[in-house]
């Protein structure tokens, strides 16, 4: 953990040592905020909740993550300092998690600018706080999910924006996984597996845990989907020192 922990703060500074994480922070709470409150109505539906703000969530996070993602590895291999990083007295596990958690807890700190909008509702009405909090934890576990993913993905390229698109198409995959659309052309065809694929779904866990209900499923779930995907990174990054 004391390797883990030295990854993360390197990492965690890195993105505040240029302007790009203060770009990114910026784009993200603008984004948020015109879509909550125009597109989203906030005011005009006259109902004190948060459900605007989270419905945009997995759209903002489907182009926003795997921005932040995609420089992850991509640009180590690219630059060759990523030979440099297995010097140190660090496992690649190490490596993996330390980097993956200082992405994580920076798009955390994004998500925890938008407080203003949770105090607006509470100014304007009565809402269900308990319901709020739960959303902004399946919020900030659904944008982990996203960013495994794209974690994989950094690894898999030298290049940062084949990687971006190889994780947009993924996470969409993830995303529409459980909609009718999806649904209907797996029951057609792969009837048995239809269930299976609509459980892969980032927006019905999602949408589960915003509505105030922290099922255990929906945690294993986003547990396992992180879990997954960076073993599958630190397998591919062995493959690839191994080349």
């Amino acid at each position: 953990m004391h390797n883990v922990a030295a990854i993360f703060r390197r990492e965690l500074k890195s993105y505040f040592a240029t302007p790009l994480a203060y770009v990114f922070i910026v784009i993200f709470l603008l984004l948020a905020s015109v879509l909550t409150f125009y597109m989203g109505g906030l005011y005009s539906r006259g109902q004190a909740d948060l459900e605007p703000f989270f419905g945009f969530h997995p759209w903002l996070y489907l182009f926003l993550v795997p921005a932040v993602a995609m420089r992850l590895w991509a640009e180590e291999r690219a630059s060759g300092s990523i030979e440099l990083l297995m010097t140190l007295p660090v496992t690649l596990g190490q490596a993996v998690w330390g980097k993956f958690l200082a992405a994580w807890s920076f798009i955390g700190i994004a998500l925890s600018l938008t407080f203003p909008i949770w105090i607006t509702v509470n100014y304007l009405g009565d809402p269900d706080n308990g319901a709020i909090f739960a959303a902004y934890l399946g919020s900030f576990l659904m944008a982990g999910g996203f960013l495994a993913i794209g974690t994989c993905m950094s690894a898999v390229t030298r290049n940062p924006v084949v990687a971006f698109i190889l994780a947009v198409v993924l996470c969409f995959a993830f995303t529409v996984s459980g909609s009718p659309m999806v649904l209907d052309v797996f029951q057609a065809i792969a009837p048995a597996i239809a269930d299976a694929v609509a459980s892969l779904s980032f927006l019905s866990h999602f949408q589960s845990i915003s509505r105030g209900v922290i099922d255990l499923r929906d945690l294993v779930y986003f547990g396992l989907l992180i879990g997954f995907w960076l073993t599958a990174t630190g397998i591919v990054l062995d493959m690839k020192k191994a080349n």
